[in-house]
C-alpha cells in the first residue's frame, strides 16, 4: 500500500505545477527568446565582391563590413574601360553597389610575317603564346616560344630558321660531281642544295642526283658501271632518223620524226638511261576529218564552207568552230570543238541543215543570221568560242 501510494503521489507532483516552481520556468523561457532574437537581429556584412575578369583580386578580403568602401583596379596587363574610380560601398542590406569597371587585355602587335597565319588578325591579347617551328631541313635559332607581355611587348623576338649544313658530297670512284649552284665556303653545302653524279665514259652512275638532306647527311656517292640500251625500235605513224639500228651507250640519242599530216606529242629525241631503258618515245597523232557534208565552220582563222575545206583535213590539237541556232532567240552562237588523234566531236546542238536549204536558203543557216549577244553554257564536252 505504501508503494502504491508513492507512486500515485509522484505522478501528481508531474502533472501540475504550483505558482511557486513556475517563475523559475518563465525566466529561463524569456532568456532563451532574448538570445534568439539577438542572434537574428545581429548586424549584416558583405562577402567578397563579384569580379570579372582582368580584376585584381589579390588584396580583397573575405568579408567587408557595411559603409565599408572599395577601390577596384585592372591587374597588371589590362586596361580599365573608363579613367574614373571605381569605388564600390557595402550596403546595409549585405550587398555590394554596383561597379562599372571592365578591364580589357593589353594587346601586342603580330610580327608582320606570321600574320598571313593569323587569318587577318594584327593583335594579340595578353598572356597569348605564339609557338614557333622550322621546316624540315631547317634548324631554329632563337626561342621557339615568345608570350604577349602585360606592357604589349612579346618576351622573345621571332627566331631564325637556318638551313641545315650538311659536308660535302664525295664523288663516285672513276666519276666526279657537278654542283647545280656554285658552292659557298668550302667544308660544307647547305639544305636543299643538289648536285649531279657523272661517270667516266662509257659509264653511268647506278642513280645521277644526290643533294643534302633534312637530317644533315648528303647522299652517298653512286657506282659507276657499263650501261647500254637496245636497238630503238619505231614507234607507229612514225620514224627514226639519223640513227643507226645497233645498241647505244649512256646518253646517246636517238631522233624521232612523224609521217605527214600527223602531229608529234612528246620529245623527238630519246636517250639512253643509266637504268639501261630508253627515255618515254613521242606519239604520233593523227589528223581528223570533218564529218559534216552541208555547213560553214571557223577553221584556220577562215570562215568556210564545209566544201571549200580542201583537204577535208585537220591536224591534232587544232580548233574547227561549228554554228548552232539559238531557236528562243532566233540568233546563231559558235561552238567550238579540237581535233584529238583522229577525231573531232561534232556538238550536240549543231544541226546539219537539209540539201534543199543548204542550196537555196543559205542566208538562215545558223551561221548567216545575226549572232547572238551571248552564247549558251558549254556543254561538258565542248568549249564554247567567238571566232574573232
Amino acid at each position: 500500500m505504501v508503494d502504491s501510494s508513492c507512486s500515485r503521489s509522484k505522478g501528481h507532483l508531474q502533472g501540475h505545477f504550483t505558482p511557486e516552481k513556475m517563475a523559475p520556468i518563465l525566466v529561463l523561457l524569456l532568456l532563451s527568446q532574448a538570445v534568439l532574437y539577438t542572434t537574428v537581429t545581429s548586424k549584416k556584412v558583405c562577402g567578397r565582391p563579384p569580379i570579372t575578369d582582368g580584376i585584381d583580386a589579390s588584396t580583397l578580403k573575405r568579408v567587408y563590413e557595411v559603409g565599408e568602401e572599395l577601390t577596384l583596379t585592372c591587374e597588371q596587363g589590362y586596361l580599365p574601360s573608363t579613367q574614373t574610380t571605381a569605388r564600390i560601398t557595402c550596403t546595409a542590406a549585405g550587398e555590394w553597389t554596383q561597379s562599372n569597371l571592365a578591364c580589357s587585355p593589353r594587346m601586342c602587335p603580330i610580327p608582320r610575317p606570321l600574320q598571313p597565319f593569323a587569318m587577318g588578325r594584327t593583335e594579340a591579347p595578353f598572356k597569348s603564346v605564339l609557338n614557333y617551328t622550322c621546316d624540315d631541313g631547317y634548324v631554329i635559332q632563337g626561342a621557339n616560344e615568345s608570350r604577349c607581355l602585360h606592357d604589349g611587348t612579346w618576351s622573345h623576338p621571332p627566331p631564325l630558321c637556318k638551313a641545315v649544313s650538311c659536308p660535302l658530297p664525295r664523288p663516285p670512284r672513276d666519276g666526279r660531281i657537278v654542283h647545280s649552284k656554285p658552292v659557298t665556303g668550302t667544308t660544307n653545302t647547305v639544305y636543299g642544295q643538289s648536285w649531279t653524279y657523272e661517270c667516266n665514259p662509257p659509264k653511268a652512275p647506278s642513280y645521277e642526283r644526290g643533294s643534302c638532306m633534312a637530317d644533315g647527311s648528303a647522299t652517298e656517292p653512286p657506282v659507276c658501271r657499263e650501261v647500254s640500251c637496245p636497238i630503238p625500235t619505231n614507234i607507229p605513224n612514225g620514224v627514226i632518223t639519223f640513227a643507226v639500228m645497233r645498241q647505244h651507250g649512256y646518253k646517246e640519242k636517238v631522233k624521232y620524226a612523224c609521217n605527214e599530216h600527223y602531229t608529234l606529242d612528246g620529245d623527238a629525241e630519246i636517250q639512253c638511261q643509266n637504268t639501261g631503258n630508253w627515255s618515254s618515245a613521242p606519239v604520233c597523232r593523227a589528223p581528223c576529218t570533218v564529218g559534216i557534208k552541208r555547213g560553214r565552220i571557223f577553221y584556220n582563222a577562215k570562215k568556210l564552207w564545209i566544201a571549200d575545206l580542201k583537204p577535208n583535213r585537220v591536224l591534232h590539237g587544232e580548233h574547227v568552230v561549228f554554228y548552232c541556232l539559238n531557236k528562243t532567240e532566233k540568233c546563231g552562237y559558235p561552238v567550238a570543238s579540237t581535233c584529238n588523234d583522229g577525231s573531232l566531236p561534232i556538238p550536240e546542238c549543231f544541226e546539219e541543215p537539209g540539201r534543199t536549204v543548204y542550196t537555196l536558203r543559205p542566208k538562215s543557216l545558223p551561221s548567216e543570221i545575226t549572232m547572238c549577244a551571248a552564247s549558251p553554257p558549254a556543254s561538258p564536252t565542248s568549249q564554247t568560242a567567238r571566232p574573232a
